[in-house]
């Protein structure tokens, strides 16, 4: 095999890939998914932001991070496992990481897990309403 097949062969890999990306990220945009960059393990001194998509999907918010080769979620959260306990201005460097003008909010779920989850106003206007409103006989605390 000589150099320029090898090249030509990467070439074809490397566009191959570019092309699940972006149907990838087209597909979730196209069903509802919204720019969301999330944290798990934020009292972790080098927790880091994940870029990712947000999706609702009937009692569920699913997350998808942006570069993964995964056709499912990455992080599915149950509406009635997450709780608000903050909420913040990005701090420093993170507001290059997180997306244009968002406002973390610091979860809990049920199982004690912490996760910060960022994301934009109009986003967040919707998460907020998905994450109060439940269905008849169950309450949910106030998210806001």
């Amino acid at each position: 095999m000589d150099v320029s097949t090898l090249a030509l062969a990467l070439l074809l890999g490397s566009l191959v890939v570019a092309v699940w990306y972006a149907l990838r990220w087209l597909r979730m945009r196209k069903y509802g998914g919204v720019s969301v960059a999330l944290r798990w393990d934020p009292d972790r001194e080098r927790s880091g932001w994940h870029l990712g998509i947000g999706r609702y999907r009937g009692e569920e918010f699913l997350w998808y991070r942006v570069w993964s080769l995964r056709t499912g979620p990455d992080r599915i959260y149950p509406r009635d496992s997450l709780r608000i306990a903050g909420r913040r201005e990005p701090v420093g460097s993170e507001s290059y990481a997180v997306p244009t003008g968002s406002t973390v909010l610091r979860c809990e779920t049920t199982d004690r897990e912490s996760v910060e989850i960022a994301m934009g106003p109009g986003a967040l206007t919707g998460f907020l309403s998905w994450l109060e409103s439940s269905p008849p006989g169950r309450r949910v605390p106030r998210a806001s």
